[in-house]
């Protein structure tokens, strides 16, 4: 669970797992949403205490003291987006990090996306930004497939006459002269090599 402190997030963790992945095992999303509601209480609470004052340890392990101005949680901050935003459609899937995904993770997506618009644009949020988000977001570009597919096959069906030629997304030709990256040349593999004493072996 996580509370934002003047626009800025703080998480709950153990004392000991500071700075570390928070492993919760068979987490769903209603104990999710009680962990933050509890954990908002418990902040207000501690900056109540303390004179308006609360305390932090960033991933460095180095103290923070904030000066609590306003303290909000995820959903009060995604509520308050969808103000701007009125179509905006939040859902929470807590995701194991260090294992793999459980079916009904995937369930909880597919069921999310589906009603919505081939055109409609979708989110992908994190922690970290690494394997979690990566499933999320190749989960949605083969619900994305399916639905460009089906509206296809709709059009096809409906429309006589209609070249299938012109229907075909994967015509893109790749330049490599474009971009380094389209040749394989990343900056970060060119230096590493570079400092390598053996480097015309490697």
């Amino acid at each position: 669970p996580d509370v934002y402190v003047n626009g800025e997030p703080v998480c709950a963790r153990p004392a000991n797992k500071i700075g570390e992945y928070a492993e919760l095992g068979n987490i769903t999303r209603d104990i999710a949403k009680a962990n933050e509601v509890e954990f908002l209480q418990a902040c207000k609470k501690r900056a109540e205490e303390n004179g308006g004052k609360l305390k932090a340890v960033d991933i460095n392990k180095k103290e923070l003291t904030y000066e609590v101005k306003e303290i909000k949680s995820l959903s009060e901050v995604v509520e308050g987006l969808k103000e701007k935003f009125p179509g905006l459609v939040h859902m929470r899937v807590p995701v194991c990090n260090s294992a793999a995904p459980l079916e009904s993770d995937f369930d909880i997506i597919c069921n999310t996306l589906v009603g919505s618009s081939v055109n409609t644009p979708i989110i992908v949020n994190d922690q970290v930004g690494l394997s979690r988000a990566t499933t999320g977001c190749v989960a949605v570009c083969l619900f994305k497939e399916f639905q460009l597919s089906a509206s296809f096959e709709g059009l096809v069906e409906t429309v006589p006459g209609v070249n299938l030629e012109l229907l075909k997304m994967d015509t893109y030709k790749m330049s490599p002269d474009k971009d380094p990256l389209f040749r394989g040349e990343f900056d970060v593999v060119k230096e590493l090599v570079a400092s390598l004493k053996n480097r015309s072996s490697s």
